[in-house]
């Protein structure tokens, strides 16, 4: 049985991972916008703090997990990093740039509600084993990534006419 909780652990750790480089690259792709600049750092920061707690509850499974972050968008060189942003800021004035947003929160969508289910079956896994520990670190990090994948869609709908008909 633990052998498939630290497999359920790996792959919601890479899942988390994989969230928190896409929420970094569309802070970074859409500066111009501070909302979407500023919440997609902290929303990431989330993922940051679940992938340490994840690393931290593996050990207890015999899983070797990464407590700190993969390189993302938010690691890169300074120069390229620069590069990036100020491409975002000079074509913050296209609507090309309105269509990316829309594909981006619909990838940060797909990607949160895939990790929420993870943690969902995490969750119900702990209740099952009465794993107390790992049941409360599913409770403490679910709502956490419902809030991510619910600014998602609301930033989507706030977006999706302006943009489409503009």
């Amino acid at each position: 049985m633990s052998n498939k909780i630290g497999m359920a652990l790996e792959e919601l750790h890479r899942s988390e991972n994989d969230l928190a480089g896409a929420l970094l690259r569309m802070s970074d792709r859409h500066k111009v916008d501070h909302e979407v600049f500023y919440l997609g750092r902290d929303l990431a920061a989330w993922s940051h703090l679940h992938i340490r707690e994840l690393a931290a509850a593996g050990k207890d499974y015999g899983v070797d997990l990464d407590a700190e972050p993969d390189a993302t968008a938010d690691d890169e060189p300074g120069l390229l990093a620069s590069l990036r942003q100020k491409g975002s800021e000079l074509s913050g004035r296209e609507h090309d740039l309105g269509v990316l947003l829309l594909r981006d929160l619909r990838e940060i969508h797909r990607m949160a509600a895939g990790v929420s289910l993870d943690w969902e079956v995490l969750a119900q896994s702990a209740q099952a084993l009465k794993d107390i520990e790992l049941l409360e670190l599913a409770e403490r990090c679910h709502p956490q990534t419902l809030r991510q994948l619910r600014w998602a869609n609301a930033k989507l709908k706030e977006s999706a006419a302006q943009v489409m008909v503009t």
